[in-house]
């Protein structure tokens, strides 16, 4: 199931005495702060979660996959994320049945004949 900016706000509404309203503005408020900091370049932290980085790529060839023509790619810059330890241990320590075991590209649904 996808984490939402909704369920976001819901579960902070249940777990506080917030209207949804005001939810919703807390979460717009942190989303709007971190692409703000990522749009200036600036790497942003979250202690026990993770980080993001702004990278910048060189232009470099390339080709089209289609035709095989080279093509020149762009200089740009991306954003990476790190998590951190304890994010990494939780993930990685979580219990997962085997209807959470899907091979990556695939869809649940081919296994569940």
């Amino acid at each position: 199931m996808t984490l939402t900016k909704d369920k976001i706000v819901e579960l902070i509404r249940a777990k506080t005495q917030f209207s949804s309203h005001e939810a919703k503005n807390l979460v717009e408020t942190i989303l709007e702060s971190i692409k703000s900091k990522l749009e200036n370049g600036e790497e942003v932290k979250i202690s026990g979660f993770g980080k993001w980085v702004v990278r910048e790529k060189r232009s470099r060839p390339g080709r089209n996959p289609h035709t095989g023509q080279r093509i020149e790619i762009s200089a740009r810059r991306v954003v990476t994320f790190h998590p951190s330890e304890k994010l990494r241990d939780a993930v990685n320590n979580a219990k997962l049945d085997d209807s959470k075991l899907v091979m990556a590209g695939s869809h649940e649904e081919d296994y569940n004949e």
